[in-house]
């Protein structure tokens, strides 16, 4: 698969944004090593509860913080103390601030003993963690998913991993303007509208049309707003069968192999009840049947070659579009405004108020 330079998104190789790294589950008190954006990582849980992310290797002479049990700091459990994290070579100690404020046989702490945090959120049951290849602050604020995690009468999600795919994250992305797969792969049928809209770091599909699967009468329809707020997850908001909200994450591993979940918290009353266990099954069974359908998109992914210029029709949706959006996260961030200025807006593509005929 094709590498960033090669799609010609922008100077930098991985985008700047908030990423999904895994389940709230996943950070625990003992150290275990990751691969995102091209670098080995560490996840742990400081003694507050807070997790944290960080490059792996000591600044010191190079030892994996994460990937060793035989080391006494190790084996002794004097590794994770607080907040912080101890090389399990020489027992050089960090903060969260990057900073080493401990050396056991030294008094001297050199200040370019530096080890690189990163902004992590607990949020939804799941680990978001803020890439800037600038290492700025976040400038995108991380999204509440509609408020609808802990809600009275809503199911939350369990996160199915979909799989680590062979493909570039833009491929992911241009699903937001491919109005043309939605019938073939997913099923939908009796379309009425289909646009996408613009919005600084928000994309946003508008979607209605009926559905083989996920709506219960041949007559119902399909309704979602489906945006990503930034470049590494998709939201969506859909009324079905149920009322229900969709997050599929993106985030890449290497420039051309990304990591896929997906998510579906489903409202099953209206919150003046207590859940039951009939409650759950319903609304298991209704995620199940959105995996599926986004399973059938995670298995073209995983399949195809590289697709550096579409050979795009009018009615395919403007591909063009979405990826001048997604540059924006490529450039630096002064750039942002300029980038945006270029993608902002409504682009209709299917309209059957006025567009008698469509198919």
């Amino acid at each position: 698969m094709a590498k960033t330079e090669e799609y010609g998104l922008g100077e930098f190789a991985f985008a700047r944004g908030w990423f999904m790294i895994g389940t709230a589950d996943e950070a625990t008190r003992t150290p275990s090593s990751m691969r995102y954006f091209g670098r080995d990582l560490v996840l742990y849980r400081g003694e507050s509860g807070q997790p944290y992310v960080c490059d792996a290797y000591c600044p010191h002479m190079g030892a994996h913080l994460a990937k060793n049990t035989t080391s006494y700091i190790v084996r002794d459990g004097e590794q994770m103390e607080g907040e912080n994290i101890r090389c399990p070579f020489h027992g050089w100690r960090f903060g969260p601030d990057g900073g080493c404020n401990h050396i056991p046989y030294s008094d001297f702490t050199p200040k370019a003993a530096k080890l690189r945090f990163y902004p992590v959120i607990e949020r939804a049951g799941i680990l978001w963690m803020w890439h800037d290849p600038e290492e700025g602050e976040p400038d995108i604020e991380l999204a509440n998913f509609g408020g609808h995690y802990g809600e009275p009468g809503w199911v939350e999600w369990k996160v199915d991993y979909m799989g680590d795919l062979g493909v570039h994250p833009v491929e992911i992305i241009d699903n937001m303007a491919d109005f043309g797969h939605f019938t073939p792969i997913h099923g939908a049928t009796d379309w009425q509208y289909f646009a996408n809209e613009f919005k600084g770091s928000e994309i946003h599909q508008y979607y209605s049309a009926g559905h083989r699967t996920l709506t219960a009468n041949p007559d119902d329809m399909l309704v979602l707003d489906t945006w990503y707020e930034g470049p590494g997850f998709l939201q969506s908001e859909m009324a079905g069968t149920f009322d229900s909200f969709i997050m599929i994450a993106n985030t890449p591993i290497e420039e051309d192999k990304v990591r896929a979940w997906h998510g579906l918290m489903v409202k099953v009353h209206d919150g003046s009840r207590e859940t039951t266990d009939e409650d759950r099954a319903n609304a298991l069974a209704y995620q199940e049947g959105s995996r599926l359908a986004f399973a059938q998109d995670v298995e073209i992914w995983a399949n195809k070659r590289a697709c550096l210029n579409p050979l795009a029709i009018p009615k395919d949706g403007p591909y063009g579009k979405v990826r001048q959006w997604y540059r924006q996260f490529f450039h630096p961030r002064a750039m942002t405004a300029e980038m945006q200025a270029r993608s902002n807006g409504l682009h209709v593509t299917l309209d059957k108020r006025v567009d008698k005929s469509a198919a």
